[in-house]
């Protein structure tokens, strides 16, 4: 598989992920955390070091959102338990 092909397949199981996060509300962070040993604020600390490798400025408040699919404080009021 060409490097190429790889990234593009990376990217796609990456987004099938935060797409899953998004729809599956009902589940904690912490109760992810607990089971996989990361959340979806894990995912976006990732996020925003890979885009700063790569010289793009992204805060970790942009990077949750990126996440989340929206402001964390709009999630966290609708969601957390």
């Amino acid at each position: 598989m060409d490097e190429k092909t790889r990234t593009e397949i990376e990217a796609a199981a990456f987004r099938r992920l935060v797409a899953h996060f998004r729809e599956r509300t009902d589940v904690q962070n912490i109760d992810v955390m607990n089971l996989a040993g990361f959340c979806r604020n894990c995912l976006a600390k990732w996020y925003r070091a890979a885009a700063e490798d790569r010289g793009q400025e992204l805060s970790y408040d942009q990077a949750r959102e990126i996440v989340y699919g929206m402001p964390y404080t709009e999630w966290k009021e609708k969601y957390q338990k």
